[in-house]
């Protein structure tokens, strides 16, 4: 089989999340954090043979750099990795799979509280204000009816510099302020429709691709009065 440069481009994002991977037989591919805050699934187009692990993605994906249009071939305990010609070959040995970290379960949202589309130039601002301000903090809160509010903040300091951007959303209380750590955004670029639960979960579905995330808010975060 050979892998698109889609499927390549998700793997590549997953191994930012978890640098292991366990490849389930089929089109879904998911991974998590060793913290369990950040969960991740896509659909691909092509359909993996087995199910393999890989204890070393950005590894994986350096083997499959080293020959022109990989093809892989799957067997018991080892990917052979070939060239079009077939004459190069990389043999790739499996890791097993009790040894890596593997979502166990998938989530499903508890409440849809906050609502709000986040397109690519939007992130962009967003993590370029971090970078710039050295803040992790994203607040998201109400400023009127049907407009969001998104700030890069220090939330333990009340006079540190701010930037702030808002967008057009729904939501069931007006009184939040959920807090997202953008070190947990690591989210392919693209655009997404976004939910917000008040048991502390956030739902990034991409509208290009077919992949999404669930990112864990902070504790700090607040709802309601």
């Amino acid at each position: 089989m050979e892998l698109k440069e889609s499927t390549l481009s998700i793997l590549k994002n997953f191994a930012t999340i978890n640098p292991n991977i366990v490849i389930a037989e089929g089109n879904t591919l998911k991974t998590i954090t060793e913290a369990k805050n950040v969960l991740a699934t896509a659909t691909v187009e092509e359909s993996f043979p087995k199910t393999v692990g890989i204890y070393d993605l950005s590894e994986f994906l350096g083997v499959l750099s080293l020959v022109d249009t990989p093809k892989l071939e799957f067997n018991d305990d080892f990917a052979l990795v070939s060239d079009s010609s077939g004459r190069s070959k990389v043999k790739y040995f499996f890791s097993d799979i009790e040894m890596l970290t593997a979502p166990s379960k998938d989530i499903t949202m508890p409440s849809e509280d906050v609502k709000f589309t986040l397109d690519a130039g939007t992130l962009s601002k967003l993590k370029r204000a971090s970078s710039t301000l050295g803040h992790s903090e994203v607040s998201v809160k109400a400023v009127s009816e049907g407009i969001i509010e998104l700030s890069i903040i220090d939330n333990q300091n009340a006079t540190s510099n701010t930037f702030s951007i808002q967008v057009d959303g729904e939501y069931t209380e007006a009184n939040f302020n959920f807090i997202l750590n953008i070190n947990n955004m690591k989210i392919i670029d693209g655009d997404y429709d976004v939910a917000i639960s008040s048991k502390l979960i956030s739902n990034f579905v991409n509208k290009g691709v077919s992949i999404q995330y669930w990112i864990a808010l902070e504790k700090s975060s607040t709802f309601g009065a």
